[in-house]
């Protein structure tokens, strides 16, 4: 069984956000950059899967050189090998149309495995392009995932409940929290690292794609406005506040 895992680098979710040139530019000094949370969940489980079924785990990042710190954690969780597409992702298409050549030239993935969206600017719109580019099934969702033989059984979230579905491979899916427990996610160990300096990181040039859109600027949320503290026993005050500023009642 051959896995694809298509990987993130995120800002750490701790990080205190900052723009630059008039805020049209993510201020990465000081930002410390994490696999995004949705790829390590499909990360575990595709171990899991390879465990299970044997194979090769291909890990796919579209990226500067800056991401392969990141690229090296996941080689030391168990991913056999990576590749590293040489280019900063200007918006989701044109990371997406990176991604779908790629698949198109190594045709021989039976799943390949995104997070639901990536925790930086929250598009969740790469993996459904990549499977309209590639015309592969896709289900979106995915919270839980098992493979029996040709077929994949899968769980996915919808309101108020679940969906159980089955598919033929290959197929694309787009995992969230769920996929995995917590508790399962895997983290490096000594070994894993000193192993992951030995798995070839392989670096290719970026395919021709054509950038469809452009960021005018970013704006953080409006700063939390001074607490009022109300005595407990003056219950007009606290209505008077709840009516008149907070408007919630």
């Amino acid at each position: 069984m051959k896995i694809l895992l298509l990987m993130s680098s995120v800002p750490d979710t701790t990080s205190k956000i900052n723009f630059t040139d008039n805020d049209t530019k993510f201020d990465e000094n000081g930002i410390q950059f994490v696999i995004n949370p949705h790829d390590e969940f499909g990360l575990t489980k595709a171990m899991q899967l390879k465990e299970k079924n044997g194979g090769e785990l291909v890990v796919l990042n579209v990226g500067t050189a800056k991401t392969e710190p990141v690229i090296r954690k996941t080689l030391a969780i168990g991913a056999d090998r990576a590749v590293r597409i040489d280019v900063e992702p200007t918006d989701s298409h044109f990371a997406a149309t990176q991604i779908a050549e790629y698949i198109k030239q190594n045709n021989d993935f039976d799943l390949i495995i995104a997070g639901r969206e990536s925790l930086d600017y929250s598009g969740g719109m790469v993996h459904g392009l990549v499977a309209a580019m590639t015309g592969k099934t896709f289900v979106n969702a995915v919270i839980g995932l098992d493979i029996e033989g040709d077929k994949a059984i899968i769980a996915r979230e919808i309101e108020g409940g679940k969906e159980m579905i089955e598919a033929q491979l290959p197929i694309i899916i787009g995992g969230q929290k769920g996929l995995v427990k917590e508790e399962e996610l895997r983290i490096p160990n000594m070994r894993g690292i000193m192993m992951a300096r030995k798995k070839p990181l392989e670096v290719i040039p970026a395919f021709e794609a054509q950038v469809k859109s452009k960021i005018q600027k970013f704006e953080k949320p409006p700063a939390k406005g001074a607490i009022k503290l109300v005595d407990a026993d003056n219950l007009d005050e606290l209505i008077n506040l709840l009516h008149n500023e907070a408007k919630v009642i």
